[in-house]
């Protein structure tokens, strides 16, 4: 990582090296029902393709495992983490088509409460089923106390559901089960998620008041009624008649009638469905659309990053680099296992290819029919196996006992949290020219300077880096196009551009247009990365782990379905800072772009004077010349580690023993690390915060 950055914790550290082989980094991607990508997992699948299957009620989410998954035989891991969850056209085995439709599921559902369960049960699996409970119970004990992000995750996907009616079935099973949830589809995938309406409406009337009412919102029964307990304050029912219309107006109607009840005359509000409001269409958005040939897969890939994979795979069966989705960019100098599906490719094509890509470092398991492409943060996160070598003390460093100090070390950062910076390799860590260089001459739209920064060569004589220095000294695209080696996509699209139409402006834009949009924007990117790095680690600075006055934290609170992110973003005030009203954790800060909010504080003052420095005071973060447009974002500046375990491993003569009893010796021990992190954190980050060092 670029730059000085600041760090959470206080404590001493200590040294090591990490990466010294691509086997001592394995990164394994958790998809969202929270189970490991993993090639033992992949390969038990495909054994146990046509047999019967034995669900395992364990929660997978629990990586409780031995030392590294690497010791792990293949019914073990089978048994721990349960199926993988393949995207197809067809249900998993052991689940059935829903047997009925929604109108009589909710029809019924409120009287009996059986129905639910028996649409659950035919559509989720049991392990599923019990995620899903658990979740609940956590959201409902989460709201009666304090937040904990590591105990209280935000949402729970229930999978891909390819069947539209499927999908409505289990829309609807859940809500009635759980009343006190909301369901949302996204690509014919089912997030499952708190819903605050109900949390709100439970600070107006009793809980069992705001369970039946849920229960029957979700029904939608023609002529139906429901009515609240009589209420003799008149302030109070105008609440409730307000938070109703407020959010469901579009549905209900209510209504204030004179009722007799044990206290004498009073009034009770009485809610029904306006005339035929059940009945309109389903948004397009959840409607299946035409059918394309999409095949789903697990790569595995070792010292390579996840583009240069993708550029070797496209090369080999003939498609565009724009035809592979994934859920992220993995580690390069690592082996790793992440979930990809490409598109107009067949399963028996994609096989035909396993002994030619596999000299490239590549092996591809569980290839199957799926239904649709993957998108980026579709996962739940990722798991590392980390061995950390040639262990020693910090220079400055008295202490004797190493063990100690290393212990002291993991405990903090699991306590505390580390500050969520991008990692050196979202950067092109240790490259003559960096990702984010590149990036900023895109903003400016310095398009031939883009250009030249891109084909600077390493300091190596390979037949690329040859290829590089070639065309910058002669700018001779068409000679360096044919010293380059096929794998190398994106150098190719970009230099047969800069052939048609010159080393110019024009030609260097035709040039970057000719390359896919996600590896254009990747870029622009990697430059928004390295300002929200130096920002936070301002922020730490200057603020500490106090909540402040113009900071800004994303609220939990959903208010209106359609509201955009940037209005959930709330700005922390005078009163609310001497409160204590928030937590660090829950202190965001923006990724640059041009629908953000800045903080109203010296950190917002931070990033004018920042952008102004690299000429982007003006900066729209559009260039529409190469139809790049960058909305921004928001980042949590803290994070937590999770399921965290570590053993000391000592090397001897017969090879790595793990150590009890005895002290570490410098420079022979090693610290294997497992330890799962959320989407879009980086391990060398929070190693960096555990050993307070650069790696």
């Amino acid at each position: 990582m670029s730059g000085v950055l600041s760090t959470r914790s206080d404590h001493t550290g200590f040294q090591g090296s990490i990466k010294t082989s691509a086997s001592d980094f394995i990164v394994t991607e958790i998809d969202t029902l929270g189970r490991l990508l993993s090639e033992s997992a992949a390969r038990t699948l495909h054994a146990l393709d046509n047999a019967p299957v034995t669900r395992n009620s364990c929660c997978p989410q629990s990586h409780q495992r031995p030392e590294s998954l690497e010791l792990l035989g293949e019914e073990e891991l089978c048994q721990m983490l349960g199926p993988f969850d393949s995207p197809s056209h067809a249900p998993e085995e052991g689940v059935s088509p829903a047997k009925r439709s929604t109108e009589h599921l909710a029809g019924t559902a409120p009287e009996g409460g059986h129905h639910e369960v028996g649409t659950l049960s035919s559509l989720l699996d049991e392990s599923v089923k019990e995620l899903l409970s658990q979740f609940a119970s956590k959201i409902k004990t989460g709201w009666d106390s304090e937040y904990d992000p590591a105990t209280h995750p935000a949402e729970f996907s229930l999978g891909l559901v390819p069947d539209k009616r499927n999908r409505a079935d289990l829309h609807s099973a859940v809500r009635q089960k759980y009343p006190f949830l909301m369901t949302v589809t996204k690509n014919n995938e089912i997030i499952v998620k708190a819903n605050t309406d109900y949390k709100q409406l439970c600070q107006l009337v009793s809980e069992e008041e705001a369970f039946d009412f849920f229960k029957f919102l979700d029904a939608k029964l023609e002529n139906s009624k429901f009515s609240f307990k009589p209420d003799g304050n008149k302030e109070h029912r105008k609440a409730v008649h307000h938070f109703i219309s407020s959010k469901f107006g579009k549905l209900v109607e209510t209504k204030s009638f004179s009722v007799t009840d044990i206290s004498g005359q009073n009034i009770a509000i009485i809610v029904r469905f306006r005339e035929k409001s059940w009945f309109r269409k389903r948004p397009a958005a959840d409607c299946q659309e035409k059918q394309d040939l999409y095949t789903g897969f697990i790569l595995r890939k070792e010292n390579l990053e996840t583009l240069e994979a993708i550029s070797y795979l496209s090369s080999e069966l003939g498609v565009l680099p724009s035809d592979f989705s994934y859920t992220g960019i993995k580690d390069k100098k690592a082996i790793t296992y992440q979930a990809m599906v490409v598109k107009k490719v067949t399963p028996k094509r994609l096989k035909e290819i396993g002994s030619t890509i596999e000299k490239k470092g590549m092996k591809l398991y569980n290839i199957h029919s799926a239904c649709q492409h993957l998108r980026l943060g579709q996962l739940t996160g990722n798991h590392f196996d980390i061995i950390v070598r040639e262990l020693k003390h910090q220079s400055n460093d008295s202490s004797a006992d190493l063990k100690e100090r290393i212990s002291e070390a993991i405990e903090n950062v699991k306590t505390k949290g580390f500050v969520n910076y991008y990692g050196p390799q979202r950067f092109g860590h240790g490259q003559t020219v960096q990702t984010d260089q590149i990036g900023l001459a895109l903003l400016n739209e310095e398009m031939v300077k883009a250009v030249k920064l891109f084909f600077t060569p390493e300091d190596t004589d390979d037949p690329v880096n040859q290829a590089k220095r070639y065309f910058l000294q002669t700018e001779d695209a068409k000679g360096a196009l044919a010293m380059l080696p096929e794998f190398k996509v994106r150098e190719k699209m970009l230099l047969r551009a800069l052939n048609r139409y010159g080393v110019n402006h024009e030609g260097c834009t035709r040039g970057w247009l000719s390359i896919p949009h996600s590896m254009r924007i990747f870029y622009i990117h990697a430059y928004c990365s390295k300002i929200w790095n130096e920002a936070a680690s301002f922020r730490f600075m200057s603020y500490g782990s106090k909540v402040v006055e113009g900071d800004l934290v994303l609220s939990e609170e959903s208010g209106d379905k359609n509201s955009s992110l940037s209005d959930r973003v709330h700005i922390v005030t005078a009163p609310e800072e001497s409160a204590n009203k928030y937590a660090i954790h829950q202190v965001v800060l923006p990724m640059v772009g041009h629908s953000i909010k800045y903080p109203c504080n010296k950190v917002g003052q931070w990033y004018r004077e920042r952008l102004a420095e690299d000429g982007l005071q003006t900066c729209r973060f559009r260039v529409s010349a190469l139809q790049l447009n960058t909305p921004g974002c928001y980042r949590h500046i803290l994070k937590y580690i999770h399921n965290l375990s570590y053993h000391f491993l000592e090397d001897s003569e017969k090879g790595i023993k793990t150590e009890k009893d005895y002290h570490l010796t410098e420079s022979k021990a090693s610290l294997l690390l497992s330890f799962d992190l959320d989407p879009s954190c980086y391990a060398t980050v929070c190693l960096r915060e555990i050993m307070k060092c650069d790696l």
